[in-house]
């Protein structure tokens, strides 16, 4: 029962404190916990100990429950909420603001202008004080605006890029003929082949190659919206079907043509399957629109100038120029300024004031090291990280008082350097008079609190208690804590060499977003780390133009974006990243890209599914004796099937619950209460489980339980080693950070077997850890460099760069003051090196270690 509904926002013997009584959310055990306000608290403990069951799932759901109530029921279904926590009592508790990584539904629409609402300013700036032609009349703000029908660009709709099919496009290889498959962009398999068929039926000759045909007939094919229906003779031959046609035969079925244009853009619209939108997708070409190139607004707002440069030139700019730009007008200094007063005095009193404004708001993004970015960058391009300091930055301006800001690893995915920027930030939140809640693994923000709770002492059932609450050094006493070893440096550096190269991996001309013809040397057959500040081009450089190339050489697909609509297109690249490789692929025999994009998008998939362990569960299920003299087979297993799952829910395990003027509720199944499987199949049991509940189990008691299973017992040892023993086998896709579905990726590839000349591509693997599962991956990566392969990972973590035998540091700067190769070789030559941003760090854990 929740009685902390009775509790008031701050009890009537306040002193200063949030305390929490009998905390049970998740893996949480009746935890009593005593926090101040007016401080940054950090939650730490190793990834699953129940840090952030505590933070969000009690702490700011409990905030968010007690100011939904103020708020009227019609109003509350605008809100996410969170479910109610399960906790006896909270008291002291403040208002809480929520700054998770978490993106929202990627949409090319929404901006780094939208997310600051610095793109409002700017459009009041154009708006009131632009420099309008002289026949024209004054527009509203919302015309400077590609989101509003007042400013959109009639003919691109605000996109900028009108999309459209070729002939170039849809048939690449014109020398096949139409059976070859010449229209590539017509649908693969059977229904590709029904077109065929229909193609002999209209009495085309499918056998002639593509540029052979009349232009008439390609473009009918192509282009049409015509839609016959006409008989097809399935494995007839042309003249076979001529002669069916001649005595009226019985045929195999009527056929509708689709032209390959519409088939293309039809698909594209309204599949919600995200490989064939990508798929249709590649023979969709864009271009600039020709009426606004590209600007995605109308005319008329476009010829309103400020400081020379319309509302797009300006949106295109680094934030840090676009300050540059700026200042000169917040401080009165822009000679422009004089002959707007001279005039319409109040044209430069608005320009002032709003460049003021400007420049003061974008001061904390700036220094939150994100001056790189551009007003127009899309949101789905952003790193969680970057996303989460912006919106950091937009409440450091909020001017909010007595609030608890509840952060998730704020430091993700930055650099040491930009860590100080970051903690400056929070600085100025804390003496505003609000409260700090951080979840946190980072040694520097974690030095930097004035209250540490310390959660463990493991994952999961083995986590849940709280090992210390209170100010930093108490910490050092708390002998069952892994975050006091990392802390007062009782983690030494395992000792070794750095392994010698067996070879180079060399790259000429790359040239993608602010890499201009770079050359750069992987050496092969050891682990690398690529430093650089946030922005500096390591991405662009490891998780981009490298994987590409490689891909591209051997023949391999880039994986597919999961986005709908506007997103997949808008975010495929304008061109491929130029560059090419010099020499070393003979080295290199298979890419493996270990990135952060989730293992699914539903809660059917899940940890069992994505790394091959259900097939084998199911596989024992259907061996039972139970199970055989019912004649089940291993599908009767899977939830994703009619003949086992429950038929109320659909193996969904829950059911939708709608509530009048209430946000829809996720209500455990009535039939199944869960379990997602139907009475008869969870009748069979094996070993006294039944599936449900061997699905339920964390992976590290189905470890101990199918110790006897060698296939099994080997697959969860080493979803164990990376860190990942605290999560359930049926843990839904949807519940896993990115870190999470990293480390199960990396899990599934170490239990293929190392054979050799991969190259393992990382994009900050040690995100959501902690350092002594960092300690675990380093282990699990020097091994498969020890099995002659290559391993190279972005990386900030100074721990994971001095494990490496070799370090390329990005840099100097972010942005255009990025992209070059700054220091190359091994990690205590880098440590040295004069101008690198990372060399101070490096040298300083180096020393402390």
């Amino acid at each position: 029962m929740n009685k902390a509904g009775t509790s008031r926002y701050l009890s009537s013997t306040d002193d200063g404190f949030v305390h929490v009584r009998g905390a049970r959310e998740h893996n949480l055990k009746n935890v009593d916990l005593k926090i101040p306000r007016d401080a940054l608290v950090v939650f730490t403990g190793v990834s699953g100990s129940g840090k952030s069951s505590l933070a969000f799932g009690t702490l700011y759901a409990e905030a968010q429950r007690r100011y939904l109530e103020s708020v009227s029921p019609y109003a509350r279904r605008l809100f996410h909420q969170m479910s109610v926590p399960e906790v006896d009592e909270i008291d002291g508790l403040p208002p809480a603001v929520a700054l998770q990584q978490q993106r929202g539904a990627p949409t090319t629409r929404s901006s780094v202008g939208s997310v600051t609402t610095l793109s409002n300013l700017l459009r009041m700036l154009y708006s009131r004080a632009g420099t309008y032609a002289r026949s024209q009349p004054h527009l509203e703000a919302e015309a400077f605006s590609p989101n509003t029908p007042a400013g959109a660009c009639p003919k691109c709709h605000g996109l900028g890029r009108i999309y459209d099919v070729t002939e170039k496009s849809m048939v690449p290889d014109d020398t096949l003929s139409i059976r070859e498959r010449a229209i590539a962009a017509w649908p693969p398999a059977w229904h590709g082949q029904n077109l065929r068929d229909i193609c002999v039926t209209l009495g085309y000759d499918i056998d002639k190659p593509w540029r052979q045909l009349p232009k008439k007939d390609r473009d009918w094919l192509l282009f049409t919206d015509e839609q016959p229906v006409v008989p097809v003779y399935a494995g007839f031959e042309p003249d076979e079907v001529r002669r069916a046609l001649k005595r009226k035969m019985e045929p195999s079925y009527q056929g509708t043509f689709t032209g390959a244009r519409r088939y293309v853009l039809h698909t594209f619209a309204t599949t919600q399957s995200a490989l064939m939108k990508k798929r249709v997708s590649q023979y969709m070409v864009h271009s600039d629109c020709p009426l606004c190139d590209g600007k995605r607004l109308r005319r008329e707002a476009l010829s309103v100038k400020f400081a020379g440069l319309d509302i797009a030139e300006i949106a295109r700019l680094p934030l840090a120029k676009l300050g540059e730009l700026l200042r000169p007008y917040a401080d009165g200094s822009a000679p422009d300024l004089a002959k707007m007063a001279m005039d319409h005095g109040e044209r430069a009193k608005v320009a002032q004031r709003i460049a003021e404004d400007f420049v003061s708001r974008l001061k904390v993004i700036l220094d939150l090291g994100l001056g790189y970015l551009a007003l127009e960058r899309s949101t789905p391009t952003l790193s969680p990280g970057e996303l989460q300091r912006l919106r950091l930055a937009t409440q450091v301006r909020s001017n909010l008082f007595g609030v608890v800001y509840v952060l998730d690893e704020p430091s993700a995915g930055l650099h040491p350097a930009d860590t100080e920027s970051l903690l400056t930030a929070l600085d100025q939140l804390k003496a505003a008079g609000n409260s700090l809640f951080v979840v946190e693994h980072d040694l520097d923000v974690i030095r930097h609190a004035d209250w540490v709770v310390d959660v463990g002492p493991a994952a999961g059932q083995h986590g849940g208690t709280i090992l210390y609450s209170g100010p930093l050094d108490g910490l050092k006493k708390i002998e069952t804590s892994q975050t006091r070893r990392h802390l007062f440096h009782q983690a030494p550096l395992p000792t070794r060499n750095p392994r010698q190269p067996s070879g180079w991996l060399k790259l000429g001309g790359v040239t993608r977003n602010n890499l201009h013809g770079l050359d750069v040397a992987f050496p092969l057959g050891v682990f690398t780390s690529v430093t650089g500040i946030s922005g500096s081009g390591k991405s662009s450089l490891v998780s981009q133009a490298l994987v590409e190339l490689v891909a591209e050489h051997l023949g391999q697909e880039t994986p597919a974006e999961e986005e709908s609509g506007e997103a997949a297109l808008e975010n495929r690249p304008q061109a491929p990243a130029e560059g090419r490789i010099l020499a070393g692929m003979e080295h290199v025999k298979r890419l493996v890209r270990v990135d952060q994009k989730p293992i699914g998008r539903t809660p059917r998939s899940n940890l069992a599914t994505y790394t091959g362990l259900f097939d084998h569960v199911r596989k024992l299920f259907a061996a039972t004796k139970q199970a055989r003299a019912r004649h089940y087979d291993a599908g009767r297993f899977s939830f994703n099937v009619a003949k086992g799952r429950c038929p109320t829910c659909e193996g969904e395990g829950f059911v939708m619950v709608e509530l009048l003027f209430l946000p829809s509720v996720y209500a455990p199944c009535p039939a199944c209460h869960g379990a997602r499987y139907n009475e008869k199949t969870l009748e069979i049991q094996y070993r006294g489980k039944n599936i449900a509940e061997v699905l339920n189990m964390t992976v590290d008691t189905a470890w101990e339980f199918f110790a006897e299973e060698a296939p099994l017992h080997r697959a969860l040892t080493f979803v164990r080693d990376v860190g990942l023993g605290y999560l359930r086998l049926g843990q839904p896709a949807t519940e896993l950070s990115g870190g999470e579905a990293q480390r199960i990726k990396l899990a599934t590839e170490l239990q293929r077997g190392q054979r050799g000349d991969t190259l393992y591509v990382l994009d900050e693997p040690t995100t959501g850890l902690h350092n002594s599962d960092v300690e675990k991956l380093m282990l699990q990566l020097d091994g498969l460099v020890e099995a002659g392969n290559t391993v190279i990972a972005v990386a900030h973590e100074m721990r994971v760069v001095a494990g490496s035998d070799w370090v390329i540091d990005i840099g100097p700067g972010a942005g255009e003051e990025g992209g070059r190769v700054i220091a190359a070789g091994p990690v205590a030559q880098v440590a040295k090196t004069k101008g690198s941003r990372t060399a101070p760090y490096l040298a300083a854990f180096l020393s402390d270690n």
